[in-house]
């Protein structure tokens, strides 16, 4: 495929990807992720024609112009979006298929000084969101999805979403038919992908495990007061005191009014797209 007609291409996949986006000429001139991308292509040329120096000096000159930094050795595929752009880190031996999209401030890193592979490889309709880090040689299968802000430093499986710190999956869609799987699409359905972060209703790993945790205490508290009232029922002096109820309720009015807060934090700054 020729130079012009992979550009239309990028083009055509922003249009499908950004609603933002009105005209060509918008494109070329106002998208530093899209003109990125294109200075990468050539640096990428350079690195392999093995005039490394160059390609390494067009690479910088692509971070100060548009602040996306792209190593001149890693592998990128077609119709890759970069929204917004700035802050964008991704390694020399980072992989990335075709169809992914990057939010601002995601890194592909590494997790050794050795040499050989290190950086993540994404397969195709990856999506990452703002501020993600993904870490060290793993590998994002196609149509995984990464939470803003979250950290990745293990695979994660085709067609599912991770979020939190390390990153845990809170949605996939692999047709399994168990509780827990048709759970995590349920929520997958209800909160949708956030590449922000800023639904009140965002689903976090954490909260939920805490909350099945507290589901649990409940269910073993109205276990041994049954217990109790057997015991004494049989003459036994047992249990006199009722054991002090675990309201879940209040668990969730608690997480509501933070996310409540975190909202109106975030409406006190001018939104960014």
């Amino acid at each position: 495929m020729g130079m012009i007609a992979r550009i239309k291409e990028d083009i055509a996949s922003i249009y499908h990807r950004d609603p933002a986006a009105r005209n060509a000429f918008e494109i070329l001139f106002n998208y530093p992720g899209m003109q990125a991308i294109w200075i990468h292509r050539a640096s990428h040329k350079l690195w392999h024609a093995n005039w490394k120096l160059s390609a390494r000096c067009l690479s910088t000159f692509s971070r100060w112009l548009t602040g996306v930094e792209i190593h001149p050795g890693a592998t990128i595929g077609r119709r890759f979006f970069i929204d917004h752009g700035m802050g964008i880190v991704i390694g020399e031996t980072a992989e990335i298929g075709d169809d992914c999209t990057l939010y601002h401030g995601v890194t592909l890193g590494g997790t050794t000084w050795r040499a050989g592979k290190r950086h993540p490889t994404l397969a195709n309709n990856v999506v990452v969101g703002a501020g993600a880090k993904i870490l060290g040689p793993i590998t994002m299968h196609d149509g995984a999805r990464v939470g803003s802000n979250s950290v990745v430093v293990k695979d994660v499986p085709k067609d599912t979403t991770v979020v939190g710190i390390p990153g845990r999956v809170v949605a996939t869609q692999t047709g399994q038919s168990s509780e827990k799987t048709q759970r995590r699409s349920a929520m997958a359905e209800k909160y949708g992908f956030d590449a922000y972060a800023v639904s009140p209703d965002n689903p976090d790993p954490v909260a939920n495990a805490i909350g099945q945790m507290l589901d649990h205490m409940h269910l073993m508290d109205s276990k041994v007061q049954d217990l109790c009232q057997a015991i004494q029922s049989m003459g036994g002096n047992v249990c006199t005191d009722k054991l002090p109820e675990l309201n879940v309720g209040e668990f969730d009015e608690a997480e509501k009014a933070a996310a409540k807060k975190r909202k109106f934090d975030l409406d006190e700054f001018d939104p960014i797209i």
